[in-house]
């Protein structure tokens, strides 16, 4: 557990010579920022993630700076300054497209000026500043916690993030249960990098992940929401999904699904999210777009499947049974974590076309075709099949029929004999019995 020093103690500082960073894999608008901040009379700091991928010899997403300067004294430095945020009090510097996050010096709540709020352990509001020390010891982990000096080119380290870098360890900085119980977001975030990097957490801050896991429930579904595209949307998806469960985090966010995924098909585990995971991580990697609409439609596709069974043996057609399995499911999981109409409506038309998909016969084969989420619904039919859910044939079919001209589509529509969908059922009707003539 690494912990400020009670009397304070100088950082190591990493000189130029002794690290990889160099000016040329900075972000020119970047280093404009740095730059103007330092001619202005104040310190500045390339931090975080920009700094620790730098010296992995990644390439950074983003480039942040921390400095002394107050949010509006850097409004009056840079034009092009917008100042965002309640918790946090941001400035976003923008330079086109590319936005440099610009945070002042922060450090913890107790005794301190300025303005921050902890409701129930958590922190609510967090614009309470300090000095570089502060700002470092303040941070979550270690190797998110070092900072490139724009003053000598060095990396300056209070918190031995750098030897964490080089060992491969991902550490909670302070108490773990403390910090996580401050914000359980962290906990998330824990698994995030541990997967992105290959890195290993820390057993003081791997430990009290299980017994929190549950606080994830305090924490606002949009909030939710927007950590889950990281987390699944990064790359590392499958890694993501089968560490979250590990620690039971998963659950706590998509309670319907993890009760779906406990419930084992002729004494196999369900493997359609494995696969929707895996899918998504192969398209990311050979640079093909994904939506949060089809990974919701994935990860939530068990329960609703399920859902819908039982509505259609009670009498339900299938395409009304998955409709309203899907709007009930969709319901029940908004309480957790959010899910935008524009993405829960596409979900829902993925799933609704999984029956359309198997009606064939006449027109209905052009239309289904013409339809502007065959693609997605398409995709997700095969990724049924990898899972053997779905119908292999049914699959194969779409895919040669997507290869032939008008005339051998209508060849294999006439081929087909009659409609393979699932029919309607018909209830049988009720006896009428006859008013007694009393």
């Amino acid at each position: 557990m690494r912990t400020p020093p009670e009397n304070g103690q100088p950082p190591t500082i990493i000189p130029r010579a002794d690290h990889v960073i160099s000016r040329a894999n900075i972000s020119k608008n970047a280093l404009n920022v740095l730059y103007h901040l330092k001619e202005s009379g104040y310190q500045a700091y390339l931090v975080g993630g920009g700094v620790r991928d730098l010296l992995l010899g990644r390439e950074p997403k983003d480039f942040d700076v921390a400095t002394d300067a107050r949010p509006e004294e850097i409004r009056k430095i840079f034009r092009n300054c917008r100042l965002i945020g309640r918790r946090f009090r941001l400035a976003h510097i923008h330079f086109g497209r590319e936005i440099i996050e610009v945070a002042t010096f922060r450090t913890h709540h107790e005794g301190s000026a300025g303005e921050g709020h902890v409701e129930n352990g958590m922190i609510v509001r967090d614009n309470v500043y300090g000095t570089l020390e502060d700002d470092a010891w303040r941070r979550d982990f270690t190797v998110n916690s070092l900072y490139y000096n724009i003053e000598d080119f060095s990396v300056v380290d209070y918190t031995g993030g750098f030897g964490d870098l080089e060992a491969g360890t991902l550490r909670l900085i302070g108490d773990p249960r403390q910090r996580y119980q401050e914000d359980p977001v962290r906990m998330l975030r824990a698994v995030r990098f541990a997967v992105k990097l290959g890195f290993r957490i820390s057993p003081e801050s791997e430990e009290p992940i299980f017994t929190l896991a549950p606080s994830l429930r305090d924490v606002s579904p949009a909030r939710l929401y927007e950590e889950v595209l990281k987390l699944l949307l990064g790359g590392t998806a499958q890694q993501s999904f089968e560490a979250l469960r590990h620690y039971r985090l998963f659950e706590q966010m998509f309670p319907m699904t993890e009760q779906s995924l406990s419930r084992e098909v002729q004494h196999f585990p369900k493997t359609f999210l494995i696969e929707g995971m895996r899918s998504t991580d192969q398209r990311i990697a050979e640079d093909k777009p994904v939506t949060p609409a089809f990974m919701f439609a994935v990860l939530l596709w068990e329960p609703v499947s399920e859902l819908a069974e039982r509505y259609q043996a009670e009498g339900m057609t299938p395409v009304q049974a998955l409709v309203v399995a899907g709007d009930e499911v969709v319901a029940q999981q908004i309480q957790y974590l959010s899910l935008p109409k524009r993405f829960s409506l596409v979900a829902r038309e993925i799933w609704s076309m999984q029956i359309r998909l198997t009606q064939r016969k006449g027109k209905r084969a052009f239309a289904v075709l013409a339809h502007p989420r065959f693609r997605a619904a398409y995709d997700f039919l095969l990724l049924r099949v990898l899972a053997g859910e779905g119908d292999q044939a049914l699959g194969e079919w779409w895919t040669d029929f997507q290869t032939q001209d008008e005339a051998g589509r209508q060849t294999m529509i006439n081929a087909l004999g009659s409609e393979s969908g699932p029919r309607r059922r018909r209830r049988r009707p009720q006896s009428k019995t006859k008013p007694s003539s009393s």
